[in-house]
C-alpha cells in the first residue's frame, strides 16, 4: 500500500464511523503524507513575522500612518501584540524579522535583522524593488528558515506586518490570477468609503502605468514589499526542507500564490489556517482550491490565524497516533476498507 493508504486505512478503522471527524482527518492524512509516516508528530512550532515597509503607503491607501509598522514590530519584542498572546498560549515559538522597516531599531536578540532596505518604493512611479534586492530577499528567507529548521522544528507558520501591504497583496493577486482589482481590494486597516475608493483608484493607476506582468518573481518586484517578498522564499525554502506550511490571512496568502506560481507542489505542504474577513482573501483561496481550518472573520494577520489554528492541527494528529481502533478496543464494526 501507499503511504496514502495506508493513512486512510488506519483513519478509518478508529473507534468511529468513517469521516465523522471531518476536516481532522483531511489533515492528519496529509500531515502523514508530507512526513511519510503512519505516526506523524509535531516538532517545535514555530511562526515567523516578517514585517517591512511600502512605499505605497505615503500615497493614503491605509487608515495608519506609516509609523504603525516600526511601532507594532516593537510591540512584538515587549510581548505585547496578539501575536504574542496566541503564540505563548499555545506553545508555539516566535521569530520577528526586519525585512524592511523604515526605521533604525536598536541590537535586539529577539529581532533578527534582514532588512533590505528603509521601505520599498512606491509602486506608482516605479518597480517596489530592484531585482538584487527581490534577490536579496529570497536569500534571506530561506536562511531564517534553514535556521529554524537546525532547531529541529518541522512546522512553521508564516504572518507580517506592513502599513499599506495589503494594496501589494491586491495587486500580486489581480496580476497572478487575472482578477480585477475589484475582486481583490479590501478596506484594509478600515478605510471610509471615499478612502476605499481612492485606494481603488490608485491600484488601478499602478496597474496602467506598469502594463501586463505575468511572471511571478517580475510580478512581485513590481508590487511586492521586502516583508511579502521574504516571506515567499521562506515558503519555498521550507517546502524544500519538508516541512509543514501554515498559511495566515491575505497578505500571506498573496505571498504563497507567487511561492506557488514558482513551484506548485509547495501546496501538497500548505495547511491555510483561517479565511480572512480581508476582501478578495475568499476569492484567492478559491482559485488555489483550499480549504481553510477556520472562519473567525478575523484581518489582523501578524500570523494570527496560525497560532489559533494549531491546536486543530495537534488534535488532527493526537486522534491519528492515540486514539484506539475498532480492534484494540473490543468494539464491533461493520466491514470497511
Amino acid at each position: 500500500m501507499t503511504i496514502q493508504e495506508q493513512l486512510q486505512h488506519k483513519i478509518n478503522y478508529k473507534t468511529k464511523p468513517i469521516g465523522a471527524l471531518g476536516l481532522l482527518e483531511i489533515l492528519a492524512l496529509q500531515i502523514g503524507s508530507i512526513q511519510d509516516s503512519i505516526s506523524p508528530v509535531l516538532q517545535n512550532p514555530t511562526i515567523v513575522v516578517f514585517a517591512g515597509d511600502h512605499g505605497i503607503a505615503k500615497e493614503g491607501v491605509s487608515a495608519y500612518p506609516q509609523e504603525v509598522t516600526f511601532q507594532m514590530v516593537i510591540n512584538f519584542l515587549h510581548g505585547g501584540a496578539a501575536i504574542n498572546v496566541f503564540c505563548k498560549q499555545n506553545n508555539i515559538h516566535l521569530k520577528v524579522v526586519d525585512s524592511g522597516v523604515n526605521f533604525e531599531f536598536e541590537l535586539n536578540e529577539h529581532l533578527i535583522n534582514a532588512k533590505i532596505d528603509f521601505g520599498t518604493n512606491s509602486f506608482l512611479k516605479a518597480k517596489a524593488m530592484t531585482e538584487n534586492q527581490l534577490q536579496k530577499c529570497f536569500e534571506k528567507g530561506s536562511e531564517i528558515v534553514s535556521e529554524i529548521k537546525d532547531s529541529n522544528c518541522n512546522i512553521i507558520g508564516f504572518g507580517e506586518m506592513g502599513i499599506g501591504n495589503t494594496s501589494s497583496a491586491a495587486l500580486l493577486m489581480s496580476s497572478l490570477c487575472n482578477f480585477p482589482i475589484e475582486h481583490c481590494v479590501g478596506r484594509g486597516t478600515g478605510l471610509d468609503d471615499s478612502q476605499f475608493q481612492n485606494k481603488i483608484s490608485l491600484l488601478k493607476q499602478a496597474q496602467a502605468f506598469h502594463g501586463e506582468i505575468i511572471d511571478p518573481k517580475e510580478v512581485m518586484q513590481t508590487f511586492g514589499g521586502f516583508e511579502i517578498a521574504q516571506m515567499c522564499g521562506a515558503m519555498l525554502a521550507a517546502y524544500e526542507n519538508n516541512m509543514i506550511i501554515l498559511v495566515d490571512g491575505f497578505i500571506a496568502s498573496s505571498a504563497f500564490l507567487v511561492a506557488y506560481k514558482i513551484n506548485a507542489s509547495i501546496i501538497h505542504n500548505t495547511i491555510f489556517s483561517h479565511l480572512s474577513d480581508e476582501f478578495g482573501h475568499q476569492n484567492l483561496l478559491n482559485y488555489l482550491g483550499a480549504e481553510p481550518i477556520l472562519k473567525l472573520n478575523m484581518r489582523l494577520g501578524e500570523g494570527t490565524g496560525c497560532a489559533i489554528a494549531y491546536p486543530i492541527i495537534e488534535s488532527a494528529v493526537a486522534f491519528l497516533n492515540n486514539m484506539a481502533s475498532f480492534e484494540s478496543a473490543g468494539v464491533l464494526n461493520k466491514d470497511r476498507k
